[in-house]
């Protein structure tokens, strides 16, 4: 469980996904395109990728891909959607400093 942690912390954006996973992939593009440089962690092609989504799901973090932002849990791809929908997406990622306008 504190691998997720410790992982979500290390930097202002952080996705889990697989390389697979298509709402992974747009969650990703979206955050490229909003000038953000997120660490992801693809479970599929991380030695310890297995352990990391048990984790999430322990601790109720569900399905990937799984964001966080300034280290705090802020959703999967339906949430992330709807943050930027209603426009608070790109300040969460500016206030985490995650991008600089």
């Amino acid at each position: 469980m504190d691998t997720v942690r410790d992982l979500a912390s290390k930097k202002a954006a952080v996705i889990f996904t697989r390389s697979s996973c298509c709402m992974c992939h747009s969650i990703k593009t979206l955050f490229y395109e909003l000038g953000a440089s997120p660490a992801i962690h693809e479970l599929d092609h991380d030695a310890n990728g297995r352990e990391i989504e048990r984790a999430l799901r322990a601790q109720g973090y569900g399905s990937v891909p799984a964001v966080f932002i300034g280290g705090r849990y802020v959703g999967s791809a339906k949430d992330v959607i709807s943050l930027h929908v209603d426009g608070s997406l790109k300040q969460m990622l500016i206030d985490a400093k995650a991008i600089w306008f």
